[in-house]
């Protein structure tokens, strides 16, 4: 064990099949096999010119190339039309402004006059909403006093304000009384 090499010194020897008596024969399904699949790494362009994998690709690829600039060309155009319009807007604004600071006005008066209206819009449909939404109906009173208590006594211990658990059961079991009542409007 170990004493013998496991490889062999000398390189292997090569052998080479010299016998020319018996001749080689293929199928001819094997035949159709390999002619089909070198058909299907070359395949013939649209001219009938047969194109290898390469050539596909090169094609491929300046199609693609030509789709882009031809897309890219669009959204210039459609970007350089909407920069004309939007030109043509704002140089009408500037003038319907100028027209209306000739008018006896200046510019700064008649943007202090916007921004006023604005404001004022603002305001009123703030107060609009603020009337919708639904009024809380007051606390009750055993609640507010049991409140009250239980922050006099807080600030009273600030320090301690584990000597407040006799105030802060009452504030619950005010709390528990309002809720029952409400559960009992609720079921009703």
């Amino acid at each position: 064990m170990g004493s013998g090499s496991s490889k062999p010194d000398t390189a292997p020897k090569t052998q080479v099949w010299t016998s020319s008596e018996t001749p080689v024969r293929f199928s001819q399904g094997l035949v159709d096999s390999l002619q089909e699949s070198s058909e299907m790494d070359q395949l013939a362009d649209g001219n009938g010119n047969v194109q290898s994998d390469s050539t596909r690709a090169k094609t491929l690829e300046l199609h693609i190339q030509s789709r882009v600039s031809e897309e890219l060309k669009k959204l210039q155009d459609k970007a350089s039309k909407d920069f004309e319009e939007l030109s043509a807007k704002i140089s009408a604004a500037e003038d319907s402004i100028k027209s209306k600071a000739s008018e006896g006005k200046s510019e700064g008066d008649h943007l202090r006059q916007l921004g006023r209206e604005a404001v004022q819009n603002d305001v009123e449909g703030l107060r609009k909403k603020l009337e919708q939404r639904k009024k809380l109906a007051d606390v009750d009173e055993g609640v507010e006093r049991a409140k009250s208590e239980v922050v006099k006594c807080l600030r009273a211990n600030d320090r301690r304000p584990l000597d407040c658990w006799r105030e802060v059961e009452a504030f619950r079991e005010e709390v528990r009384r309002l809720e029952g009542v409400w559960v009992e409007k609720i079921v009703r």
